[in-house]
């Protein structure tokens, strides 16, 4: 029977606000589908990490021509073989890439290493005093001619970054790449060791690291500090045991009176193949005594 007063009975009443919640939500579904789909479309771009400053301008070195060139001369002559002393004079070629397959360098991450404060004892058992961004490390984005390198970045004076060496291998960067939100990665250079920080945990990443950490799967952080303590508190810089130079890894200012000469050079003396300021040197790691 149909109402001519004029009114809206309670049964039209409620399927006129089903109606309208319909349509509402038909609007809403419209909209959020239309903003995904322009966000699928067009991404944000990602954050540049807050924990490693002036991050655009690391981008850019390593993006730059300079550095892609330094690379390809660097894949392009082969290791050396001889006794310590040798040299090999690369050749100076106007297109260094020519040749060599296609790679890009990937972004940088972060090299943290443990401080002298902190093995010292001096430094409270804090991620904050424990370990210190020292570089960045760059790894390649595919093998050329069966070799992997590694670009390494050092900050500069007044701030930004500049190429300090490019090494054979690409294990560091792997292993300093599994930083993520909430844990920091660092390396103890002395055994090659490399951990994984979470708040006040530490986790061994390598087989160098669970050996220093006595097989253990974690320890705090004040347990390691105590370890590394043991290890290398009277073989800090400055120590007898330094200055007979028997500590790991390399000087980068030796690196760079070795890398006074504009020619590049290659300098047979161990086992890790470096490029540092235009010169291709090979250094050796020593480790420690106490390994």
């Amino acid at each position: 029977m149909r109402d001519t007063s004029g009114t809206t009975t309670p049964g039209k009443r409620t399927g006129f606000r089903f109606s309208l919640l319909s349509f509402v939500l038909a609007s809403s579904a419209s909209v959020l589908l239309s903003v995904a789909g322009a966000a699928h479309a067009a991404p944000a771009k990602d954050p540049l990490p807050a924990d490693i400053p002036d991050y655009q301008a690391a981008l850019d070195a390593v993006k730059s021509p300079a550095v892609r060139d330094s690379v390809c001369r660097f894949l392009s002559t082969p290791i050396p073989a001889g006794a310590a002393g040798t040299v090999q004079t690369i050749p100076d070629t106007a297109e260094p890439c020519q040749g060599l397959p296609a790679f890009t360098i990937k972004d940088p991450v972060a090299l943290n290493e443990i401080t002298a404060g902190f093995v010292a004892g001096t430094a409270p058992p804090l991620p904050t005093e424990a370990v210190k961004l020292t570089s960045l490390l760059s790894s390649l984005s595919a093998t050329v001619n069966g070799r992997t390198a590694t670009v390494m970045l050092a900050p500069t004076q007044g701030g930004g970054w500049h190429l300090a060496a490019i090494r054979d291998g690409d294990g560091d960067a792997g292993y300093a790449g599994k930083a993520t939100v909430g844990t920091l990665v660092f390396t103890e250079p002395q055994i090659r060791g490399w951990y994984q920080l979470r708040l006040d945990t530490v986790e061994p990443l390598n087989d160098q690291a669970r050996e220093g950490l006595g097989g253990r799967a974690s320890v705090s952080l004040g347990d390691y500090q105590k370890l590394v303590k043991a290890r290398y508190a009277d073989k800090l810089p400055g120590s007898e045991y330094d200055t007979k130079g028997y500590s790991s890894g390399y000087n980068p200012r030796h690196a760079t009176d070795e890398a006074s000469s504009s020619t590049p050079l290659f300098a047979a003396s161990g086992a890790a193949l470096a490029l540092t300021g235009g010169a291709v040197v090979l250094h050796r790691r020593r480790r420690a005594d106490t390994g």
